[in-house]
């Protein structure tokens, strides 16, 4: 039996999040686990109850959209929420983090960012990775990871 990789998993469940994004301008979807198991999930859109981007337009200032919550940042509270340590965990990002969710998740003590897309990789993020030990590396979703043919469809009941 052929399986996907845990790489591919994780990284196809962050693209999935992506398209709960409620962001016109960049859709991004992000992972983090912890021993092999989602520990959360997170995608960019406004605060729970807020006006979101899809229904008012974005509200940017200095080129950036203040009115959204980045998907890594979004997965970082839901653990904070609830309780869950972060320290050793791994997140999987559709998206190379900017340069405050890069800090964040340092702080946080993820310890392996993987990405699919390079996305205005900022220098000093990269940097941040480096010196904290923080292990970066790409990992591109390949479009033949879900192969719906190969999902059993329920039994028919017949009687």
């Amino acid at each position: 039996m052929d399986r996907i990789s845990w790489d591919q998993y994780f990284m196809a469940q962050s693209h999935l999040l992506a398209l709960r994004s409620t962001c016109t301008r960049l859709t991004v979807g992000a992972t983090i686990v912890r021993d092999k198991r989602i520990i959360a999930g997170g995608y960019n859109g406004s605060i729970a109850g807020g006006e979101h981007c899809t229904d008012h337009g974005c509200y940017v200032i200095d080129h950036h959209c203040v009115r959204t919550i980045h998907a890594e940042m979004n997965a970082l509270l839901q653990c904070a929420k609830f309780g869950v340590p972060t320290d050793g965990a791994e997140i999987y990002v559709t998206h190379f983090p900017c340069l405050q969710c890069s800090k964040a998740l340092i702080q946080a003590g993820i310890k392996t960012v993987y990405f699919a897309t390079d996305y205005k990789n900022h220098p000093y993020a990269v940097e941040l990775f480096q010196r904290a030990n923080v292990k970066t590396e790409k990992v591109e979703l390949k479009e033949t990871v879900i192969d719906f043919s190969k999902i059993a469809s329920p039994p028919t009941l017949t009687q």
